[in-house]
């Protein structure tokens, strides 16, 4: 025996081998890479399914934890020909007289309490949040970005804390996290009967039914999975995914950057800005209404024209000159070119908002596979090096007294 057998970690760390096992397959090697990178990157992957399981609820759980901003309101939200607009202006600028930085306000379509940043010289990173009432004339809440936890879940989420640092780590290891997944199907592909390696075994051992939880809940998982990671990707690597898309699809589409003029006659009321763009493109549905601190730059209007398949974060903007209330220019996603438009769809696809609540609940529910899949992975992996070293125990034992 001690000539023919000897005891080493295969491809799950546990088992008996012949010698001329030492060249392994190519369904070895993988089994073998899937396996390290379960046990490497498996925790940030079942951290990033959590915390993006979060974001796809990140308003209505932040409006959960801090009833203080929730009021009730009737009839629609104010869009755009609202009064409200300008008494939100002149509110934010009342209470902070001295903050000359962007201010931008979100336009829900909500009846309820208006969202509105403040972004000074920190960037994103360092805004103000602000939640004003309905009617524009009370400031109901005031936080910092980074400062209360549904912020905090999205710094994790989306750079790991580390800013642009952590962005890059996470987009890169998210290619690792695809390669996982690929891995984890080629390991599964049957011999055999489909019907066979899709069975779950009830009956059998604990450590075969903990191999069928994890194979099955990464089969069902896989397609959707591969579109969160594969968009989250390029989302986090935003200049490598312009570099590739530029030299295999199309050109990225010039920022449309109007000129900024001191223009002549006092400042127009926000409502009359509104009117104007309103005017100019009367089948946009207002998103942002975006005020630069310089005084001379024309007012922004993010919209969503038909189309475009993100909601909150669409790609059109229209540029009204504050003095005479004249539409200066207008970047129209509809005049997209393949590459933008890519890029458009990412987000939506990301965070399930491109096919509203049915399928922002299947994307939330899909972000608890990853985790339920490295339990069940380093479960598994656990109770194969136990029954491995109970094997390699009774094989010396057996060989002592054969001795």
């Amino acid at each position: 025996m001690s000539e023919t057998l000897r005891f080493r970690a295969g491809p799950e760390l546990g088992g008996v081998t012949t010698r001329r096992a030492a060249k392994r397959p190519a369904r070895t090697i993988i089994r073998q890479v899937h396996l390290w990178l379960g046990l490497t990157i498996g925790l940030l992957f079942a951290m990033l399914g959590l915390t993006g399981s979060a974001l796809v609820f990140y308003v209505e759980i932040d409006g959960l934890l801090h009833r203080q901003s929730h009021v009730v309101a009737e009839g629609a939200g104010p869009g755009w020909s609202s009064p409200v607009w300008d008494r939100v202006l002149s509110t934010v600028h009342t209470r902070w007289p001295s903050a000359e930085g962007q201010w931008r306000f979100e336009v829900t379509g909500e009846a309820g309490p208006i969202p509105a940043r403040y972004y000074g010289d920190g960037g994103h990173s360092h805004s103000m949040m602000v939640w004003l009432s309905p009617d524009g004339s009370r400031v109901l809440r005031r936080e910092q970005w980074g400062e209360y936890l549904m912020t905090w879940i999205y710094d994790l989420h989306m750079n790991l804390l580390a800013g642009d640092f952590g962005k890059q780590v996470a987009g890169w290891s998210g290619i690792a996290i695809l390669t996982l997944l690929l891995t984890g199907l080629a390991v599964w592909w049957p011999r055999g009967t489909l019907r066979k390696a899709l069975a779950f075994k009830r009956q059998a051992a604990p450590l075969r039914r903990l191999r069928d939880w994890h194979k099955l809940s990464g089969l069902w998982g896989l397609p959707v999975l591969i579109i969160l990671v594969a968009t989250g990707v390029l989302l986090a690597l935003p200049q490598e995914r312009d570099w590739v898309l530029a030299r295999t699809l199309a050109p990225l589409d010039a920022p449309v950057t109007p000129a900024v003029t001191a223009g002549e006659g006092p400042a127009q009321p926000l409502s009359r800005l509104l009117e104007s763009a309103h005017r100019a493109v009367p089948d946009a549905r207002l998103v942002w209404i975006e005020i630069p601190g310089d005084a001379s730059a024309p007012v922004r209007f993010r919209v969503q024209v038909p189309g475009d398949p993100s909601r909150r974060f669409p790609r059109s903007y229209i540029h009204v000159d504050r003095h005479s209330a004249s539409v200066v220019a207008f970047a129209d996603y509809r005049r997209s070119g393949a590459s933008s438009a890519f890029n458009t769809w990412l987000h939506p696809l990301h965070d399930g908002s491109i096919g509203g609540l049915p399928v922002r609940i299947l994307v939330f529910l899909f972000g608890l596979v990853p985790p339920a899949l490295f339990v069940t992975g380093l479960l598994h992996w656990l109770r194969r090096r136990k029954a491995a070293r109970r094997s390699h125990t009774d094989i010396s034992r057996t060989y002592r007294q054969g001795a």
